[in-house]
């Protein structure tokens, strides 16, 4: 099977959408200060946002793994189990980390203002879809998931400042 990052760093038209309006690059992986999982599993950063956000994968293997997401302000989510379901909720809800109550009229709103900005969102990220050969679900379906993972996510995904021991505050809550 293909890596997807590789893929992503194949097709310009799924690297341009990531990028913008999915606020993922590939190239900020280094998050801005050292930390760690409570659990001791192995964190490794492997894209990041414009505002110093990282995205890291946990525990040992592929892109498989489960990926938390970790901003630059002190707070942290599990946001995906594998980098598949991590793209499918950047290219159909890029608005994510906006949604606070995860529900479908919150997330319409968010839709509104973003396609306010970038009409032809839907066809750029059928486009990268495509290039990355993958599904794409509901944005219900994605956001649903995000909630599920982030909230139910144990204490093997809480992530610490490693300095200090300070535990980074969960982004998503119950």
């Amino acid at each position: 099977m293909r890596s997807l990052i590789a893929a992503i760093a194949d097709h310009d038209d799924a690297a341009s959408f990531l990028m913008w309006p999915g606020d993922f690059e590939l190239d900020r992986k280094d998050h801005v200060e050292e930390v760690h999982l409570a659990s001791g599993a192995t964190l490794e950063g492997f894209a990041g946002d414009g505002a110093g956000g990282t995205y890291f994968f946990c525990g040992d293997g592929g892109e498989e793994r489960p990926v938390l997401y970790a901003d630059s302000e002190g707070g942290a989510a599990l946001v995906a189990i594998g980098l598949e379901h991590l793209l499918q909720l950047l290219l159909v809800a890029p608005w994510w980390r906006d949604c606070q109550a995860f529900t479908a009229e919150e997330s319409q709103e968010l839709a509104t203002e973003y396609l306010e900005d970038l009409p032809d969102l839907g066809e750029r990220r059928d486009r990268a879809a495509a290039a990355l050969g993958i599904d794409l679900p509901t944005e219900a379906e994605v956001l649903a998931r995000l909630h599920r993972v982030a909230t139910e996510a144990g204490d093997d995904f809480i992530l610490v400042f490693t300095p200090e021991g300070n535990e980074y505050e969960r982004l998503i809550t119950a």
